[in-house]
């Protein structure tokens, strides 16, 4: 072999072995996952700041690949593996001076083979429509009109029997309606039927506010989904509010898709009022290639406005005694992509850790009281800015001790942004350096010459990285200041792992005397080595399939139980070394 040749083999070696990173296929993703959100096109929503926005998704398996609707991103996207995904712009109204509210809560199905997409409508004003190819912007007119109407819609069709069925509402009185429709001419034929209601005196989750605490208004249900399995038909719904970190999912259980719905004991299904991604509600359930299934969701940021939100896909199923469930533990966190044979219960966490909760950090500039710390407090809501969007500001990390990186998690933060609606054609740029003792650097994520638009850029290291420090210097924002929400750096500490939880209790009203059962108050011995911690609860010891994230503290009062039932509850610590042991399941009568 020459020299030259030599050379060459090992440079690709070197290529191959390096940590930098190389475009090649992901294994992970990270909620909120990684699309270019539309910018709210409502001016009265942007009256606090213009900012991004969608919520309400729907996802659609097509013929082999992903389908993905939201409210008002004036299109939709398409994927192949529910990580990279590709938009097609496209407006669905007709014939009307819209300016912004364009399809909102959208419902999609497929009918033979065809895809239908309809958006949210008080009457006849919103066509319904077909595509035999959604990947470009092919699209036929169904219907002219829905002339039953329906906010926040969604559709069943079963293949065996050639039925199409249709449930809707968005209401804090009225409750969720169905109806047939005719699959030849896609309207109503009359029969609408009330099938379920909130009933929050009884369901602790269902109840208004932040903390299911404010009286002051009646919970809103809306977002209908419905999907059949096992010959049983699980119409879901979202509450009690779009604005809290308990919006969450629930569902009810039929035999029949039109009547005698039971709630399912294991409620909300969908469920995640902890972290640095909240909520899970107004969501839709949908299958993968491989048969997995899954559910996509709203998760609330709520920082600019009521309805500034953001979309989790979180692995969901059912379980051998067909009870639904939706795995959200470490939702946030690095999550496996689909894969053959998965088990959605166990969940596809990666086991890699963050890095760098609430350790130092330096920046070239700071905005007023937009301080730095809060770019790594794992809080969505919180965020650091700089003075500038300039190329040249930087923000840097300490990992505290020299760690093994897997992956790194960038949250742009909207500060001083111009752009409302749909803006195509932006992008950011940035880079990371990494270091082992902060004076000497390389360069570990080059971004410089990217083109496209990562307010939630992912980026899992073909090879994991040693380092202690991580700096991101801006090269280009899209628009606004450089800011950030979470510089999140996911892998594994060279430490110790906390121990297990200690005087793990929980304290409700008895039974047999008068109070308030819906909440509880859960209480532990603070873990010095911990940085959160994750309660896991559910009506039988063995379907402990609800989750709470916790940091920083060692109690956490829970409003979200249901009046009349016992609960199970497990704890267990975590830091950037790993995660504890799980405590003894403790029973709440």
């Amino acid at each position: 072999m020459g020299s030259r040749t030599l050379l060459t083999s090992l440079f690709v070696v070197f290529l191959t072995m390096s940590p930098l990173l190389v475009e090649a296929q992901q294994r992970t993703y990270c909620n909120p996952i990684n699309i270019d959100y539309g910018y709210t096109p409502i001016p009265n929503l942007a009256t606090h700041g213009k900012h991004r926005a969608t919520a309400d998704p729907v996802i659609v398996t097509f013929k082999g690949k992903y389908y993905l609707f939201s409210t008002n991103q004036w299109g939709y996207w398409y994927s192949d593996d529910m990580c990279h995904w590709n938009f097609v712009p496209r407006k669905f109204l007709r014939e009307r001076n819209v300016t912004y509210d364009e399809l909102c809560a959208p419902a999609a199905f497929v009918m033979k083979d065809e895809l239908y997409l309809i958006g949210s409508t008080h009457g006849p004003a919103f066509s319904m429509w077909k595509s035999k190819d959604p990947t470009t912007d092919n699209w036929e007119i169904a219907v002219d009109s829905l002339k039953a109407g329906a906010w926040d819609p969604g559709f069943l069709y079963e293949d065996d029997t050639d039925k199409l069925y249709m449930y809707w509402g968005s209401s804090n009185v009225f409750p969720i309606l169905g109806t047939e429709i005719n699959t030849k001419t896609l309207q109503s034929e009359g029969y609408v039927k009330p099938l379920i209601s909130l009933v929050p005196e009884d369901h602790g989750w269902e109840r208004f506010g932040e903390y299911n605490d404010n009286t002051f208004l009646q919970p809103f249900m809306e977002g209908a989904w419905m999907t059949k399995h096992n010959g049983k038909y699980y119409l879901q719904y979202g509450g009690p509010g779009t604005e809290f970190s308990g919006y969450a999912d629930g569902v009810y259980i039929s035999e029949m898709p039109l009547d005698r719905f039971e709630y399912q004991s294991h409620n909300p299904f969908a469920y995640k009022p902890g972290g640095f991604a909240r909520g899970a509600g107004h969501g839709a359930t949908y299958q993968d290639t491989f048969g997995n299934w899954w559910h996509v969701s709203t998760i609330i940021l709520n920082q600019k406005n009521n309805f500034e939100r953001r979309i989790g896909i979180w692995p969901a199923g059912f379980d051998q005694d067909d009870i639904m469930y939706c795995n959200t533990a470490y939702g946030d966190y690095p999550t496996y992509l689909p894969q053959k044979n998965a088990n959605h219960v166990q969940g596809l966490f990666t086991g890699w850790m963050v890095l760098n909760y609430n350790k130092p950090v330096q920046t070239s500039s700071t905005l007023g009281g937009y301080t730095s710390n809060y770019a790594v407090d794992e809080d969505m809501k919180t965020y650091w800015s700089a003075k500038t969007g300039n190329n040249g500001e930087w923000f840097q990390t300490d990992l505290g001790d020299v760690s093994t990186i897997n992956a790194i998690q960038i949250n742009y933060a909207d500060q001083d942004v111009e752009f409302m609606g749909k803006s195509s054609g932006v992008y950011h740029q940035y880079k990371i350096y990494s270091s082992l003792d902060g004076k000497k650097w390389s360069v570990l994520i080059d971004k410089s010459k990217n083109e496209t638009d990562v307010p939630h850029d992912y980026i899992e290291l073909k090879n994991p990285a040693k380092a202690r420090y991580l700096k991101m210097e801006n090269i280009k924002m899209p628009t606004g200041k450089f800011a950030l929400s979470g510089f999140r750096v996911f892998g594994k500490g060279a430490g110790e792992k906390p121990n297990s939880v200690e005087d793990f209790i929980v304290l409700r009203t008895d039974p047999k005397k008068f109070g308030e059962r819906r909440n509880s108050w859960l209480r532990w011995k603070q873990n010095d080595l911990a940085d959160g911690y994750i309660i896991y609860f559910g009506k039988s010891p063995d379907k402990l399939y609800g989750s709470i994230m916790v940091y920083g503290k060692n109690e956490y009062y829970f409003s979200g139980m249901d009046r009349t039932d016992a609960y199970y509850f497990q704890i267990e610590a975590f830091n950037n070394n790993g995660i504890s042991e799980r405590t003894p399941i403790v029973k709440s009568e």
